[in-house]
């Protein structure tokens, strides 16, 4: 008989469970930080709710960044199969964060004004990490970056992703390449500028999509339709949680509120990708 029995719940098959700092998961997760950056400032019970999900929302930013820069970089390689597949990828993680709505998508006006005044001035359009995301989208604004002066990591960042091609740019740059007609105006616009629709390339989109179905253009086009179907969801999304919980009154920050949110719902991601349909 053993001198040392195994305490209570050890065994052979045991994993280890002695190490000598902190777990190798908590080195690699970070676990112990997430969990303790809640500070809750009322003391309201829902307020824990709101905050832990805006926080899982700007991981989800994070994500769906990192793979939107990874298919830019891809298509200006002209590597198809590996933009694809962050753009997939991506698909997967803008689902996840439309359900993160979820706790919040039916909050009563009187169960979010319990702890609205503990946002301040805060509003989600102070959101360096969703700034960049809309660059990307070719959503871009220079004014978008003054709220973040006093904080130069992310200043700097919104600044060079201001000045970057968006994924849309990369995507019209690679349509040129493969022989598509693609107008000059759309492949040399400065960059910095909001993408705004052009009939030529609607006409690019048409030719495609009238063509042959399963060509690398045809499954460009079905993976960033994905895409801008589920940027409208989420924007759809935050509209009508935000009427739920605070009707038509301004919006924290001094922000519009719904009226600023209905005017970004109405708008279309890759917009020739959809006008384009009527044509074919």
């Amino acid at each position: 008989m053993s001198q040392h029995p195994e305490p209570d719940g050890v065994g052979p098959d045991t994993p280890n469970l002695d190490f000598e700092g902190t777990t190798p998961y908590d080195d690699y997760v970070k676990a112990d930080v997430l969990t303790h950056l809640q500070h809750p400032l009322s003391d309201d019970p829902g307020e824990m709710v709101f905050l832990v999900t805006t926080q899982v929302m700007e991981l989800w930013f994070t994500v769906i960044v990192h793979e939107w820069q990874t298919a830019a970089t891809a298509l200006r390689q002209d590597d198809l199969p590996t933009a694809l597949a962050a753009l997939r990828r991506s698909t997967y993680e803008l689902e996840s964060l439309n359900a993160s709505w979820k706790p919040l998508a039916h909050l009563t006006p009187a169960q979010f004004n319990s702890y609205r005044g503990a946002l301040g001035e805060g509003s989600g359009f102070q959101s360096a990490m969703y700034r960049r995301l809309e660059f990307l989208l070719g959503e871009k604004s220079g004014s978008m970056l003054v709220p973040h002066r006093g904080a130069p990591r992310a200043h700097a960042e919104l600044e060079k992703a201001l000045q970057e091609p968006s994924l849309y740019d990369e995507v019209l740059g690679y349509l040129a390449r493969r022989g598509h007609a693609v107008p000059a105006a759309a492949l040399n616009r400065d960059p910095a500028q909001r993408y705004e629709a052009d009939p030529d390339v609607e006409r690019v989109w048409q030719r495609i999509y009238a063509g042959p179905q399963d060509t690398p253009e045809m499954r460009l086009g079905e993976a960033l339709t994905e895409v801008a179907e589920l940027v409208w969801r989420w924007r759809n999304d935050h509209l009508v949680a935000t009427r739920r919980a605070m009707g038509a009154k301004q919006g924290t920050g001094g922000s519009a509120g719904v009226a600023w949110l209905e005017k970004r719902a109405r708008k279309n991601v890759f917009p020739e990708l959809w006008t384009a349909r009527s044509h074919v």
